[in-house]
């Protein structure tokens, strides 16, 4: 079949089926039906993804591009570009979702199929947010990446879920309200009052205007990424939500933000990014020290990952605004890479506090003894998230940095500081959980789980290959770069 001839956009598989897919769940409700079909559906969605990248060139445009009327009186199509961060972004949301599955397998969740019916939404919703080329489109998907999240953590999280859940929704509601208020605000400045990306960057916004509505955008970013000081919602979120939420949270909804300012922010507000680019980059480097010294004082496993999550997202959010096209190489790379790495240490994280019954550093210890296997593949996840060289973090790592020095020598000198904290608190965990005496509070032999071994093998798989050979990942992403640096040019 030619592919002007196409039904279906891979854009709209990706989105549509994991939406169905997640509605369908609600109704399952026979013992592990929902899990099952969610497993089954997850492996779909990232079979899509995969066949999507056999269809790259410009001849399948019409595979990977959809655009059609929404809602035309208020100048809104439902408008989707499958380019290369998009590609990216949605592989990475594709590999993920079945990780999570396998590895929670043996987790059971009262109503399983309202959490698994959950789950596919956000799926859905994120895949929608890495797609839309249209502001009101995207700002759906926005709000239904987000929405399910809160049920999730609210109905299946700790002990202090309420808490966690009500600070979590206070961040995220705030910023898609000042979300909400950027894009009519802009809309109300565009030419053809037409809520399409190239219309936004079409906006007469001068002066104060322009200034006032990057701002409206960019606190909505960072709170999602999050970023220094804005990131306050997201150690509490990480540690009360289930494990396999705070795996998605993590691993892939953190780069709903990143990917907004680069296709978004910084094309719409060209002025205003650089009058405030400086000053944006100090404070994710001060984010990023800050956050490596807090996860270096964790006693709480999962408070650990998630203080070193903010510490990397930081350096990402850095290299965007030195306005680079190596260090957006390193961002487009390291987007992908740290959401599989992060998903390995949580599902680590998952089966120790299984099968242990605690995810206290102090209340670990030695438990290479009794489980050899699980020591293998957290020294792996942990040492690639910290960039040792032939692992997939470092090349994006050396790129971002590059980026920076050339940026400022003093500003990469401080930044550098959190290397050195990373390399400290991820030696210290390691040698305290897993080394030493074993403590006389463990007595348990660990029980694995095949769906976790099968999801921690496949991560294994995945960051030496892509640390041994990263090239293809980086051009997957050039055209995005490319077409980033051109509309620059051209506003």
């Amino acid at each position: 079949m030619d592919a002007k001839d196409v039904l279906i956009t891979f854009p709209e598989l990706l989105l549509w089926f994991p939406l169905i897919s997640g509605l369908i769940a609600f109704f399952l409700k026979k013992g592990n039906s929902a899990k099952n079909w969610a497993l089954v559906s997850s492996f779909i969605t990232l079979a899509i993804g995969i066949t999507s990248l056999f269809f790259l060139d410009n001849k399948y445009f019409n595979l990977n591009n959809v655009s059609y009327y929404w809602m035309p009186s208020i100048g809104s199509s439902f408008a989707l570009k499958y380019d290369g961060m998009a590609r990216l972004l949605c592989l990475l949301n594709a590999i993920a979702f079945p990780l999570v599955f396998l590895s929670t397998y043996r987790q059971n969740y009262k109503n399983s199929n309202r959490f698994y019916g959950l789950m596919l939404l956000t799926q859905a919703g994120l895949a929608g947010v890495f797609c839309a080329m249209d502001a009101l489109i995207f700002y759906f998907f926005w709000e239904l990446a987000l929405i399910p999240v809160y049920f999730l953590s609210s109905i299946w999280g700790g002990e202090r879920r309420i808490q966690a859940t009500f600070k979590f929704f206070i961040y995220t509601f705030a910023g898609s309200l000042l979300l909400l208020a950027g894009i009519i605000y802009v809309y109300l400045h565009t030419p053809e009052q037409s809520f399409s990306l190239n219309s936004f960057m079409q906006a007469n916004l001068p002066g104060a205007a322009g200034k006032f509505a990057f701002w409206l955008f960019f606190i909505a970013f960072a709170i999602k990424m999050p970023v220094f000081p804005f990131h306050t919602w997201q150690p509490d979120a990480y540690e009360q939500s289930p494990t396999g939420v705070t795996m998605i949270l993590s691993g892939v909804m953190v780069k709903m933000g990143l990917y907004a300012v680069i296709r978004w922010l910084i094309p719409v507000f060209p002025a205003a990014t650089a009058g405030f680019a400086n000053l944006i980059i100090w404070l994710s480097v001060i984010g990023m020290i800050y956050a490596s010294f807090l996860a270096w004082k964790q006693d709480d496993l999962k408070r650990l990952v998630a203080y070193s999550s903010i510490a990397h997202i930081g350096l990402m959010c850095a290299a965007i605004f030195v306005i680079n096209e190596s260090g957006l190489d390193g961002v487009m790379v390291q987007m992908f890479n740290h959401g599989v790495n992060v998903i390995a240490l949580w599902i680590v994280i998952e089966l120790i506090e299984r099968n242990f019954g605690t995810r206290k550093i102090s209340e670990l210890g030695g438990l290479a003894t009794i489980a050899p296997a699980l020591t293998v593949f957290l020294v792996i996840a942990a040492l690639a998230n910290i960039a040792l060289p032939l692992t997939n973090a470092f090349i994006g790592e050396f790129l971002m940095f590059s980026a920076l020095f050339q940026h400022g020598k003093f500003v990469t000198a401080f930044a550098l500081i959190s290397i050195i904290f990373a390399a400290v608190y991820t030696l210290n965990m390691i040698q305290k959980v897993f080394y030493g005496e074993l403590n006389s509070g463990i007595s348990a032999t660990p029980v694995l789980g095949k769906g976790a071994v099968t999801a921690l093998a496949v991560i294994v798989i995945i960051i030496f290959v892509a640390g041994v050979y990263p090239k293809p990942m980086i051009q997957l992403a050039q055209d995005s770069v490319n077409l980033f640096f051109n509309r620059l040019k051209g506003l």
